[in-house]
């Protein structure tokens, strides 16, 4: 056996103890017993549990929010759930950047700072599980959810229980993360848990089984969303929507939805196989006996550089809805934009090496993939011509989604640049495993995917609700976002190319502290940004009067179908489905003043809530948490429960129902009043 790999160190900890009734539980592994932070954060989310069940009881609303949104099939309150998901887990995983940044800012002058190596390996690793799996995607399925449907005229997705059943076992991955926090550990072994570290060898804890479980169950929802909303892009839109008059966010959807669902199923393999090395004692990625670690992160890159580019499209196709809007014309480059969008999908499968171009693949391979990550750079720059060019000489209008959008391409366009100075491959073997690479990936994912996120929160939530979203709290969030970023990442590129390596708890060189302290000050700064945020929903829902959307449901003068129903929209989206003639169909129908029709309604045809999403997500769950604690009288008939609960399913025949015709007529001259009181004419039978 090579000696370079024979010297990594064993674990200090010995492997849990196995007892037949609780598996590998026992006292040593409630962390909050001995870990002073822990055991604070256990007692601030039990009592928080405590009044949330509380408030849920007192009000009586656990049956309204079982038969109106836990067992929904509607695709909007779906994708509300997202979104909601999405925060919460934002929240949470901020929390460990705060935390890391604080130690990192404390641990000098001989001062080990205030987390021990065991927890802030963890820290770091747990923070980038939950900001990529259960923040970045449950927002942008989440936005997908929501806006696809609407702007393809559709009633629902293709596959209505799938959609419920997606969102739950994503759910379920994100309780698994957080359960790790208060019963034993998560993994020390970095977000992306490279082998051998990853093996029952190095980490013969649960912490690398709560990731494997909790991305296993997230990951299968992911796929059976991707499959579910392609179908629905591909055979549920309007008549006379062609694929060239789809709105650009339907079609990064579009995109995203390939990429999902060519890129997930990798990511489950290589699961699979980490999980055989570490239950049965397989050898695909140990360094002995024929193993070969550097073929899961080949594996888990080809999954891995895909996962970016699914993380950005949908938000590209949201910067382009936005900056057309608030130009007050069409985007430019239409064609372009889709060519540019299909492209980037094609590409970011030639990509994933320069992930790795350390490992020693030659100068050849090397070269190969720098170049066509370089490439990759220019339909992207393409996309960024065109909103500029769509802006120029247009009436732009600076509400927040369009605030957003500018700061997106100030600070995108820096992260892009960035990225370029990597894909040269000396310079990548330089700054590959420094502070420059943690700030350039924060760079293009908060500067693309989480000022996207909130530009379509800020732009489509009127849709949602009803109402606005205060606009001067919404622009203390801005203000605070947008230089505690810069203030936050500067100092670490600047470190990066001093050398300063990532994940480092400890330093000896004082003259890098005051780096660390102006980016913990960002840190801070982004805070405030966040509970601006907070304050910015909670102040909106309490003065929705005032905020309500007085236009008819199309407060921006929006160019897509979405803005031509109702806010909110009926459960039904559409009473007739709508009819497209051109590019931006709202638009083109307001140009044209077609008047709704308000007469010759027919009963629609609807899917049935159900619950049965919620009970299988549930039972894979407890399976999860039996495989990781190695419960097997708790796996076994979790498995055996999930199995016959899916047979059962498939004999439930009532999943639909038709909405009568005198509900929807009488809903639509609730509508029609409504326009007519506004001095409208104009909309789609919504």
């Amino acid at each position: 056996m090579d000696t370079a790999m024979t010297a990594v160190p064993l674990p200090a900890t010995a492997p849990p103890q196995w007892t037949p009734l609780l598996g590998r539980i026992s006292l040593e592994q409630l962390p909050f017993l001995h870990e002073p932070i822990v055991a604070a954060t256990f007692a601030g989310v039990i009592l928080g549990g405590i009044a949330l069940v509380g408030v849920l009881t007192y009000f009586r609303l656990w049956g309204y929010l079982w038969k109106e949104w836990f067992t929904s099939v509607d695709h909007k309150k779906i994708g509300i759930m997202y979104m909601i998901l999405g925060l919460v887990m934002f929240v949470r995983g901020f929390a460990d950047a705060l935390m890391m940044r604080l130690q990192q800012a404390l641990a000098f002058n001989g001062s080990q700072g205030y987390l021990n190596p065991h927890h802030f390996d963890q820290v770091f690793t747990v923070h980038g599980v939950i900001m990529i799996f259960f923040a970045a995607m449950p927002f942008v399925t989440g936005l997908m959810n929501y806006v696809v449907p609407l702007q393809i005229g559709a009633r629902d997705v293709s596959f209505p229980f799938l959609n419920n059943f997606s969102f739950w076992m994503t759910t379920g991955g994100a309780v698994l993360v957080m359960a790790s926090l208060f019963l034993g550990e998560f993994g020390q072994t970095g977000w992306l848990a490279f082998p051998p570290l990853s093996g029952a060898t190095y980490s013969p804890g649960v912490g690398v089984d709560y990731y494997i479980w909790s991305l296993q169950i997230a990951g299968v929802g992911t796929t059976l969303s991707g499959i579910n909303l392609l179908a629905t892009i591909i055979k549920m839109r309007a008549p006379g929507m062609t694929m060239m008059r789809m709105p650009v966010f339907t079609w990064t959807a579009l995109c995203t939805n390939v990429l999902i669902i060519a890129s997930f199923p990798v990511l489950t393999a290589v699961l699979v196989l980490l999980s055989l090395d570490r239950y049965v004692g397989t050898n695909f990625f140990t360094n002995d006996f024929g193993g070969s670690p550097m073929m899961y992160v080949n594996m888990i890159w080809i999954w891995g550089h895909p996962e970016v580019y699914i993380l950005i499209l949908p938000l590209f196709g949201v910067f382009s809805e936005i900056t057309s809007t608030f130009s007050g014309k069409r985007l430019f480059g239409y064609t372009s934009m889709v060519y540019a969008s299909i492209v980037i999908t094609i590409l970011s499968y030639l990509v994933w090496l320069h992930h790795f171009f350390t490992m020693g693949s030659g100068a050849s391979v090397n070269s190969f993939f720098g170049i066509t990550t370089m490439v990759i750079s220019i339909p992207t720059g393409a996309k960024l011509f065109n909103w500029l060019f769509t802006m120029y000489r247009g009436r732009i209008r600076y509400e927040l989604p369009m605030m957003w959008t500018i700061a997106f391409m100030f600070t995108f366009t820096i992260g892009g640049m960035t990225g370029v100075l990597l894909a040269v491959p000396p310079a990548d073997f330089v700054l590959h495993n420094s502070l420059f690479l943690i700030a350039h990936f924060h760079n293009v994912i908060i500067g693309g995917v989480v000022f996207g996120t909130f530009a379509a929160i800020n732009y489509w939530w009127p849709k949602a609700f009803g109402f606005k979203l205060n606009k001067f709290w919404g622009m203390v969030s801005f203000w605070c976002w947008v230089p505690g970023f810069w203030l936050a990442f500067t100092p670490l590129y600047m470190m990066g190319l001093m050398g300063v390596t990532r994940r480092t708890r400890v330093f000896d060189d004082p003259s890098l502290q005051p780096y660390f302290i102006v980016a913990l000050l960002g840190a801070l700064l982004i805070g405030a940004g966040i509970a601006a945020m907070v304050i910015q929903y909670g102040v909106s829902i309490w003065k929705r009067e005032a905020l309500a959307d007085k236009t008819g449901g199309d407060p921006w003068n929006g160019r897509s179908l979405e803005w031509s129903t109702s806010s909110p929209p009926p459960n039904y989206n559409f009473a007739f489905t709508p009819i497209v003639h051109d590019l931006d169909a709202w638009a083109d129908m307001k140009q044209a003043k077609v008047g709704r029709p308000t007469e010759g309604y027919r009963p629609i045809h609807m899917p049935r809530n159900t619950g049965a999403g919620v009970v299988l997500a549930g039972l894979s769950t407890i399976l999860g948490f039996g495989l990781i604690w190695h419960i097997w009288w708790i796996a076994a008939p979790a498995l055996v429960a999930l199995i016959l609960g899916s047979i059962i399913h498939t004999f439930n025949y009532k999943r639909d129902y038709h909405i009568p015709v005198d509900v929807v007529a009488a809903k639509e001259a609730e509508r029609t009043a409504e326009l007519e009181r506004l001095g409208k004419t104009q909309g789609a039978a919504a």
